[in-house]
């Protein structure tokens, strides 16, 4: 049920626009915003002032065409009666940006928050696509909590080459096996990976990208199909079109996102994610932006609410599809409905367009039985994240949905053990100690041995790196050996179909028990019982923990520039969001604080 407009609510920007009894402060203010061709008529006449929240730009190449889209969301905004203000956001690319993207997500939400409530902005439009621009922007219009709406960019065309398919990102794990087992040449690969960004677009396998597009409609911030339009289809410019006269109409029925973004609507997305094959980039993000809305939401939710939720859309990495044939089978509306027909989702949760998740799916699609698939003919049964503890750590998870074959029947077959493995570890402090000695015969990898890598979370990279699915050594890909058991306190691109324990928690550079950890240390490994553990005394660990801290701790590179020392000083650990702790703090403000001080 859509909310009422209060024709007789004052708008929040007319507090810098439109006060008569401050005129010296209202003229100060307006006259500025004269200079580029509007009018006092449409700056003091009560329409909605909408921001277009722009993540567009040259070194944001999935999000480019935003800076096109744009101009249709201006279009809606101005046929609904609003007047449209665009402004850049801090760029986040996940292919450009070292250390990492994971770096900006919260820069770009502090940065957001202090536009949204600093600007005389009514609503504003997310516009949103590669992995961590959706989840920065989801998270300052919930710390602010103005009505928001998320307009993503969609995925890029299939890839194509040798008659197959290549997925963005997906491709690439699966070249760098073919050229370490001397089945490719260098100038092949590159060939081979470029076949997979034909157009404009953001990833178009189920990556982060995909995922947490999905997710923002999942969750209702987006209008129902918005996530899977490809980004070169007409269909992304007419949804543009629709989603700038969308936000006019919440401004005015003041439909915020703490109407949304409910517990139910967090399940939702949870349910939906399994059934997608999310990225294990989701946990991270969501349980950031739920915090930053004040909806309780821990990592054992992902666990307990999505696990044994099937795998119902066929996409790389964990299927064979890519985003054009997500987009034509349903997308969203289609899983979201046949979830619905088992009584896997909150039909009642609210989404932007004023109707219910369920009003809005009801009459979707349904599955085509081969891309997106039936409940009772699924990809594979049970495809949500196991959640891990143990004396390596405090939590992690492992993706079941990328579990292969191969992997299974190697480690989680044993009749008198089964789903659990054990293991001889062999350390990696960092990417570049990987790198540098994963091929060294010294250190007696076999299909036996457990990698882990360490030093790759929030803190210790700085940032949390995407370098957990580590690759074996030539030589055992040559032996058909394609993937070993990999730990570690870093993240893996959600393109990746590597079946890792990750996103560990504390990291090692925070005390974790990834720091104590030795190459030659025997591990054990049980899925069922959601444990991983180094297989020594508790006297020995509490020995090799005070040796530890005699040292000074788990050692990082040093700070690069000022951000990584505020942001190292101040985040917490991925199994909470990766937040900037004190941030966390900070809910409803407008609704809190009202409008800022004045400026003179």
């Amino acid at each position: 049920m859509k909310k009422p407009a209060d024709p007789q609510r004052r708008l929040r920007s007319q507090s810098w626009f439109d006060d008569p009894h401050d005129p010296g402060m209202t003229a100060l203010y307006l006259e500025r915003y004269l200079n580029f061709g509007l009018t006092r008529g449409e700056l003091q006449s009560g329409r909605p002032i909408i921001g277009i929240a722009q993540s567009g730009s040259d070194l944001s190449p999935c999000n480019r065409h935003h800076l096109e889209l744009a101009k249709r969301v201006r279009d809606g905004i101005r046929d609904a009666g609003g007047v449209a203000l665009e402004f850049p956001t801090h760029p986040i690319q996940e292919t450009g940006k070292r250390p990492t993207a994971a770096l900006d997500r919260n820069l770009a939400y502090l940065s957001l928050v202090e536009v949204l409530f600093g600007y005389p902005l009514d609503g504003v439009v997310l516009t949103t696509g590669c992995d961590k621009t959706t989840p920065a922007s989801l998270m300052a219009a919930a710390t602010v909590n103005i009505p928001a709406i998320v307009l993503s960019g969609g995925p890029m065309l299939n890839g194509w080459y040798g008659g197959e398919r290549t997925g963005s990102g997906t491709v690439v794990w699966k070249s760098r096996e073919r050229l370490a087992a001397g089945e490719i040449g260098y100038d092949e690969f590159m060939d081979i990976v470029a076949s997979s960004a034909p157009s404009i677009g953001h990833c178009n396998t189920m990556g982060t990208a995909t995922t947490m597009n999905s997710l923002a409609e999942a969750l209702g911030m987006s209008l129902p199909g918005c996530a899977a339009i490809p980004a070169p289809y007409r269909e992304r410019g007419q949804i543009a079109f629709e989603t700038g006269r969308r936000i006019v109409d919440m401004v005015r029925e003041d439909l915020k996102p703490s109407d949304i973004l409910t517990r139910q609507a967090f399940e939702n997305a949870i349910v939906v994610n399994s059934a997608i094959g999310g990225s294990t980039n989701a946990p991270i993000h969501l349980n950031a932006l739920a915090r930053h809305i004040g909806v309780e939401l821990s990592i054992e939710d992902w666990q307990t609410v999505g696990l044994d939720v099937p795998l119902l859309v066929n996409l790389q990495p964990a299927g064979s599809y890519l985003g054009e044939e997500y987009h034509r089978a349903g997308g969203v509306p289609t899983v979201v409905g046949e979830l619905m027909r088992h009584g896997r989702i909150h039909e009642d949760a609210i989404t932007v367009n004023g109707r219910t998740i369920g009003d809005n799916c009801r009459s979707a699609p349904r599955p085509d039985g081969d891309v997106i698939r039936a409940w009772e003919n699924p990809l594979t049964d049970k495809a949500g994240f196991i959640v891990l503890k143990g004396n390596l750590f405090n939590s992690a998870i492992m993706k079941t949905s990328v579990i292969s074959k191969e992997f299974r029947d190697r480690y989680l077959s044993n009749p008198r053990d089964p789903n659990a493995f054990e293991g001889r570890a062999v350390v990696f402090d960092g990417p570049e100690d990987y790198h540098a000695r994963i091929e060294d015969p010294a250190l007696g990898i076999d299909e036996n041995t457990i990698l882990f890598i360490r030093g790759t979370g929030p803190i210790g990279y700085p940032g949390g790196a995407e370098v957990v699915n580590m690759q074996p050594p030539a030589a055992l890909i040559k032996r058909g050996i394609t993937s070993l058991p990999c730990i570690g306190d870093g993240r893996q691109s959600g393109t990746s179909g590597s079946p890792s324990i990750l996103n560990a928690s504390p990291e090692a550079a925070a005390g974790g028990g990834l720091a104590l950890l030795e190459t030659g240390d025997r591990i054990r490994v049980d899925l069922g019982k959601g444990r991983a553990d180094i297989l020594i005394s508790d006297a020995d660990l509490a020995k090799r923990r005070e040796r530890l801290e005699a040292k000074g701790g788990y050692p990082y590179p040093e700070h690069h520039t000022p951000w990584q020392e505020l942001y190292r000083s101040t985040v917490g650990q991925q199994s909470t969001g990766a937040c900037l702790e004190l941030a966390t703090r900070y809910h409803d403000i407008v609704q809190r604080f009202g409008a800022p001080r004045h400026s003179h």
